[in-house]
């Protein structure tokens, strides 16, 4: 992979940086939610800016990839982003909406589990 220069990506909510400048990308572990995906450090900046897309949509930005592979990570991130939301739903929400929408949020909650855990096996056999 090579980093694409002198080309502005966005981080989310209005923040961008130059590509080439991005010297690391760390996932946010706890804490982590809407708003708060991926801590990115900047050349000459002391502190990194925090990107409320996830780390994979950062660097696929960053770098040059095939559309297939983009296509496929943006479904990927898109699979976290609302994983990670749904996650947040405490059980009274979670018991309101399944009587009120008749959707299962636990369900949905598992079989996106499902999927990127069988993403992340298959990318290590890779």
């Amino acid at each position: 992979m090579e980093i694409r220069e002198n080309v502005i990506i966005p981080l989310g909510y209005g923040k961008f940086v130059r590509s080439d400048k991005i010297i690391a990308l760390e996932p946010i572990e706890e804490d982590r939610g809407p708003g708060r995906r991926t801590r990115v450090y900047v050349e000459q900046m002391c502190n990194p800016l925090i990107a409320s897309r996830t780390e994979t949509s950062v660097l696929a930005n960053m770098v040059e990839t095939p559309k297939e592979i983009m296509e496929a990570n943006a479904s990927l991130e898109l699979l976290r982003d609302i994983y990670d939301d749904i996650h947040q739903i405490g059980p009274m929400l979670r018991k309101s909406i399944k009587k009120e929408a008749n959707l299962d949020l636990g369900k949905i909650e598992r079989r996106i589990e499902e999927i990127l855990k069988h993403e992340i096996e298959f990318e290590k056999t890779q």
